[in-house]
């Protein structure tokens, strides 16, 4: 079954996705510039950012480490839908 946009938005990966941009963003970062630094392949970072990729622990040390960051505040704000769930109730 697939998702609609919404769900996908505030889905595990689709929070982690909207977290990294916006971290690559405060840093004024490109995804071109992030795919440098870290060599990840800017196709994988865009889907990433849009909820479409699963990444390893490791990628995502080497993505925190691009972005000048640790992998806990990487995490920051990351909750599960059943948690942002409770919290509507």
């Amino acid at each position: 079954m697939r998702k609609n946009s919404f769900e996908k938005e505030l889905s595990l990966l689709g929070q982690l996705g909207k977290r990294i941009a916006y971290l690559r963003k405060q840093k004024g970062m490109t995804q071109l510039d992030l795919s440098i630094t870290t060599g990840v392949a800017k196709s994988y970072i865009s889907d990433l950012e849009t909820g479409n990729r699963n990444p390893s622990v490791m990628l995502l040390q080497e993505l925190a480490s691009g972005l000048g960051v640790t992998l806990e505040e990487l995490f920051r704000g990351i909750v599960p839908l059943e948690e942002l769930a409770k919290l509507v109730e």
